[in-house]
C-alpha cells in the first residue's frame, strides 16, 4: 500500500541512504549529505530477515551516529553549534522500523528500552494485523500511541497518482475523455486503489507503450501490461 515508500519519503532516506550507510565518514559525506537532506532528524532501518538483535542494536548504533554526525557538521557550519561533534546518536529524534515483523521478543525490547532511555520516537511498519502481534508484549504495546492503517487510494487521490503518471509517459490525463476515462477505470478496477499495484503495473505499461510504439494510454495498453503480472484476481 505504500508504507514503505511514504516512510522513506519522509525521512528522505532516498537521498540520504547510501551516503550515510556507505559513505565514509568525513567533510564530503556531510556537506553532501546535508546539501541534499537539510535538517534530517530521522533513521530508517529495514532488518534482515535473520538479523539478530545484537546486529540490530550494533546497525541502528552506526546509522545514528551518522546522522548525528552529518547534523552536527551542517549546524557549525551555519553558526549554530561549536565544541567537538557528537559521537553519539543523540541528535535522532525518530527511528523508522520497516518490516517489523521480523523483530523477535529480544529485538522488540531493544527498541522499547531505547524508546525509554533516550525519549526518542519510535514507528513500526508492517502487515495489517501487526498491531495484534504486538499486544503480546505488554511493555512495549503499553507505550503505543496508535495504530495506523494504509487504505487503497480515494478516487481524487487515484486521479492524483495516475496524471503524474501519465506526465511521466509523456502524456496528459483528462478524465473527461472517454479514452482516459476508460483506462483509468481499468487501472481502479485491476490495483483496486492499491499504490503498489500501480507502480508496478504502470512499469509494464511503459514496456508495453515502448515494444509497440504507441503514444497512447488506453484500456487495452493496461490490460496488456496486467496480464504481464500475478497480482491475482480482479
Amino acid at each position: 500500500m505504500g508504507k514503505t515508500l511514504s516512510a522513506r519519503r519522509y525521512a528522505n532516506w532516498h537521498k540520504a541512504e547510501n551516503l550515510l550507510i556507505s559513505g565514509v565518514p568525513g567533510t564530503t559525506l556531510t556537506t553532501r549529505s546535508m546539501q541534499r537532506w537539510p535538517g534530517a532528524r530521522s533513521v530508517f532501518y529495514t532488518p534482515a530477515a535473520l538479523t539478530s538483535p545484537k546486529q540490530i542494536h550494533a546497525e541502528l548504533e552506526h546509522i545514528s551516529t551518522r546522522v548525528s554526525i552529518c547534523v552536527d557538521q551542517h549546524l557549525e557550519k551555519i553558526g549554530k553549534k561549536t565544541g567537538p561533534p557528537t559521537r553519539t546518536g543523540k541528535h535522532v529524534e525518530l527511528l523508522i522500523i520497516d518490516e517489523s515483523e521480523r523483530l523477535n521478543a529480544t529485538a522488540l525490547e531493544l527498541l522499547r528500552d531505547r524508546y525509554d532511555r533516550d525519549n526518542i520516537a519510535l514507528i513500526l511498519i508492517g502487515m495489517p494485523g501487526i498491531e495484534k502481534w504486538f499486544s503480546r508484549y505488554a511493555q512495549l504495546y503499553s507505550r503505543v500511541g496508535f495504530a495506523h492503517e494504509y487504505r487503497p487510494l480515494a478516487q481524487e487521490e487515484l486521479h492524483f497518482v495516475l496524471e503524474r503518471r501519465w506526465h511521466k509517459l509523456g502524456q496528459t490525463l483528462n478524465p473527461e475523455d472517454f479514452t482516459d476515462a476508460q483506462a483509468i477505470a481499468a487501472v481502479a478496477r485491476i490495483t483496486r486503489g492499491n499504490i503498489r499495484l500501480i507502480d508496478r503495473l504502470f512499469t509494464q505499461v511503459e514496456r508495453v507503450m515502448k515494444i509497440n510504439e504507441l503514444n497512447t494510454i488506453t484500456d487495452d495498453v493496461i490490460e496488456a501490461a496486467r496480464s504481464t503480472l500475478v497480482i491475482g484476481i480482479s
